[in-house]
């Protein structure tokens, strides 16, 4: 599935992905592939992702902190969409 993280200042991520969590309102919750249609409000956390080949710009490198082969990105609130197969996460 392709994930995009944008925040204010920029598109951050844009890659193929094999699983995507993240903090929503009422807790931590993962997306695979083929996942449901969702939008939720994310709260304070950690956006975790998993994939064999992503890229992250080298300019957005410092951002991401990478634990176990999973990336990490904190942010501080944001929402998520997911449909036919994409993630778009709005993250502050």
């Amino acid at each position: 599935m392709k994930l995009e993280i944008v925040t204010p200042e920029a598109t951050l991520l844009n890659s193929e992905v094999v699983s995507v969590s993240v903090p929503g309102i009422n807790g931590e919750f993962q997306m695979l592939d083929n996942h449901a249609p969702i939008v939720s409000l994310l709260v304070n956390g950690t956006v975790k992702f998993k994939g064999g080949a992503i890229k992250i710009e080298e300019s957005f490198q410092d951002k991401f902190t990478k634990v176990d082969g999973e990336y990490q990105l904190s942010i501080n609130s944001g929402t998520i969409e997911m449909k036919e197969n994409k993630v778009i996460i709005l993250a502050d």
